[in-house]
């Protein structure tokens, strides 16, 4: 699971930002000042840096030049996220080191496409393939096998399963399985829409060979579905 910390005093924004990527399968560490980020940064792991300009003891834009400096933290990913809407700003946050730059009032959907992206470019954030006994997901080739057999998925399929199993052991309801598979701007209705349901049967038809054995894909009713790290 990506680690992300957010570097920001509004603690309102910052709240709700944290919900919103922990339901899309992030874990985030928030700090309310400079100096707290840079404890969380000595303490752990970090993936990526959600970095406010504006911050009670710093300049934000000291901060990246600090850790642009530092050699730990040096191609660590930093977004700056920021109130102000001077360019300038912009570009000097870039040619300092920042990765990217969203200003504030942002779409969460924006931010996470941001995060996502970055990850990407750092490269090597996620292994390819994925086991879980006798199931395997390759990332990379999109392909499902089950004992060294290869399943049928479709493409959607596919990613509704990756999405289950990179969060595995955590509840995901059908609106965040939407959303994280890209979906989610294409008139979803929880009330109504049940395409979801009907996937995950396709996709536990395809990997639950063994009716005697716990489902891998587990309903939770009135909530979504969890993937089951281990069907023991």
């Amino acid at each position: 699971m990506p680690q992300v910390l957010m570097i920001d005093d509004d603690l309102r924004l910052a709240g709700m930002t944290r919900d919103y990527l922990q339901g899309s399968g992030f874990d985030v560490e928030l700090a309310a000042d400079a100096a707290q980020g840079l404890d969380a940064l000595a303490r752990g792991r970090c993936d990526v840096v959600i970095l406010d300009l504006m911050l009670p003891d710093a300049d934000g834009l000291d901060l990246c030049r600090r850790l642009r400096a530092a050699r730990e933290t040096a191609d660590l990913p930093i977004l700056m996220l920021t109130a102000k809407g001077d360019p300038l700003d912009r570009v000097v946050g870039l040619e300092l080191g920042a990765d990217d730059y969203l200003p504030k009032p942002f779409e969460p959907r924006e931010l996470l496409a941001r995060l996502r992206a970055l990850l990407r470019r750092r490269g090597g954030a996620s292994a390819p393939l994925l086991r879980f006994g006798r199931l395997e997901i390759d990332r990379d080739a999109r392909r499902v096998t089950l004992d060294g057999a290869p399943r049928a998925l479709t493409s959607h399929q596919f990613e509704l399963l990756l999405a289950l199993a990179e969060r595995a052991g955590r509840v995901l309801s059908r609106e965040q399985l939407m959303d994280l598979v890209g979906d989610a701007g294409s008139g979803y209705d929880p009330a109504f829409d049940r395409s979801v349901d009907v996937h995950v049967a396709r996709i536990r038809a395809a990997i639950e060979d063994d009716p005697r054995r716990p489902k891998r894909i587990v309903t939770v009713r009135g909530a979504g579905y969890v993937f089951a790290k281990s069907q023991d």
